[in-house]
This record gives structure tokens, sequence and C-alpha cells, in this order.
């Protein structure tokens, strides 16, 4: 099973830039095999509710790095780890305007894109951006096979319900070929729906290994349903490493992270931002060094 790391995007703006350099390049110079960013533009104050249960864990007045600008700096720090989006919401940007985002960093970073993305929970935050929230599953549907048509045709053309083109050039294409791996987000009937007829995987959200058992089912009826092998799918992993987690001990990290590995998870992304960026390079060594070596022999 891969691991890899959520960058630090939520630190102090003067200390945001080399926050991020610091800790991308610690990463890969400790092979880590991926780094992430996870996309919130605003962080409404008043909210219908946070989709996971709970609160938000980030207080509106707390700095967000905006995610696509966030992996592109990335990009160009780096050389080999890969670079993923946990997740890009379908709803926050015009969908040409963001495959050519996703194009850009796949060219800035010689083909190390990992296009996760999903439809989004937070109803205030997507119709601040102008994504109507009962539609947003249609329209992240529109917008996946706008990417596509964009990434692979040498004469782009489209005729959805929100949007079409015709006549255009779209230029850089992804590295990539067709494109960059499209792992999709959500544990709903929709979502699970969407991964298998317009995706290369499913990137799953924390969840109990009893919910991610359960979600993989779903998700194999779904691929039955629809005709997709399964065996095509990659299965990955959003993994939050809280300090209660650290404080059980090295071997209770290991043990969780085993228990989704057997289940088939490939890759995982080790979530544990902080506001310090010390505590993070502290954790990043935990993870990368301690942690990831008792899995990967398990």
């Amino acid at each position: 099973m891969e691991i890899g790391c959520h960058l630090p995007t939520t630190q102090a703006p003067e200390t945001m830039g080399d926050a991020l350099v610091t800790f991308a390049r610690e990463a890969e110079r400790l092979n880590v095999a991926s780094l992430w960013v996870s996309d919130h533009v605003v962080i409404p104050k008043v909210s219908t509710g946070y989709g996971r249960g709970g609160s938000f864990p980030h207080p509106p007045e707390r700095p967000y790095l905006e995610a696509v600008t966030a992996l592109a700096a990335a990009a160009v720090c780096t050389r080999r780890a890969r670079l993923g989006s946990s997740v890009f919401i379908l709803g926050h940007r015009h969908p040409v305007l963001m495959a050519k985002m996703l194009a850009s960093i796949d060219a800035l970073s010689n083909g190390r894109l990992i296009c996760g993305v999903g439809v989004g929970w937070w109803k205030e935050e997507l119709e601040i951006l102008g994504t109507p929230f009962n539609a947003r599953g249609r329209r992240g549907d529109e917008a996946l096979r706008v990417f596509k048509e964009l990434w692979t045709s040498d004469s782009p053309r489209f005729e959805g319900e929100a949007l079409s083109f015709r006549d255009i050039g779209f230029a850089p294409r992804p590295v990539q070929k067709p494109h960059p791996p499209i792992w999709i987000g959500g544990a709903s009937p929709a979502a699970f729906r969407r991964v298998v007829t317009l995706g290369d995987g499913w990137h799953a959200s924390p969840r109990s290994v009893a919910q991610f058992r359960e979600g993989l089912a779903q998700l194999r009826a779904a691929a039955a349903t629809h005709g997709r092998a399964w065996e095509t799918l990659e299965i990955s992993l959003r993994f939050g490493l809280s300090d209660e987690l650290v404080a059980q001990g090295k071997q209770a990290v290991v043990d969780h992270l085993c228990e989704y590995k057997r289940l088939g998870v490939r890759h995982t992304l080790v979530e544990f931002r902080r506001p310090d960026l010390g505590r993070m390079m502290e954790l990043l060594g935990l993870v990368a060094e301690t942690v990831r070596p008792a899995v990967e022999a398990a």
C-alpha cells in the first residue's frame, strides 16, 4: 500500500510558502508516494451542517490555501511524488477552466497528477460559487465528461445541459495518457455509479473499517450493474491521523492502516495538518520512517 501525506495548507499567510515548500521537499526526500490538497474556497460562518458529522475542523478565520494554486506550487518544487486532490469539488470552478488548470498541473509536474474529485457536501459554499446544491451531481457528471473531451480530443466539442463548445483549441493536454487518473470521492449510490461509469478509482473519505467494508460492497454492486471490471478500479483512502490516535502509539496507527490494506486499499493519504509546521514535520517523520515500513512489512 502506497502512503502519501497532505500538504500544509492552513499556516499563517507570512509562512505559507516556506511551509509548503519545506514540507514537500522533505516528504519527497523521505520517498513519500504522494502529496495532497483539499478544496475549500470559502468557509461559511452559517451552515446547514458538516457533511461528516460534528463541526468543520478549520474555523472560518483560519487561512486556507486555494487548492489548485497549492498543488501547482508543489508541482514545481518536487520531482517525483505524485500530486493529488482530496478532493477537487467539481462545482467550485467552471469545467473548461478547471480542465485547463488540471492539464497545466499535469504538464508542470511531468505527468504526476491524481485527479481526485467529488460533487461536494457544503450547500452554502457551492451556492456562493454558483452551483445549485440539488444540481451538483448532474453538473459534476457533465464536468467529468468535459474534462475527458478536452484532454483527449484533437477537435474538442461538447453539447451538455449547462455548457457547450466547439471549434476550440485546448493545449497543453495532460502528459498522462489518455488522461490523469480520476479518483472519485463520496459514498452515496450516485457516487458509486459515478466511480464505475466515469472514474478510474474510488477515493474514500475517513470512515470506520465497518463503513469502508460496506462501501466496498456497494461499489462492487455498482460495478456489476454497470459492467465495470473490478480489477480496473483503484481503491484509495483518506486516513485521518488524529492526536488521539498518535497518543495510542505507533502500533495503533499501523494496525488501523493494515486493516484497510487487507481490504484492498492500494493508496492512502494520511492527513495530519496542524497549524504548527514543526509538529507536521514530526508527524511526517513518524509516518515515513516508522509507520510506513511496518505497514509495508505486514
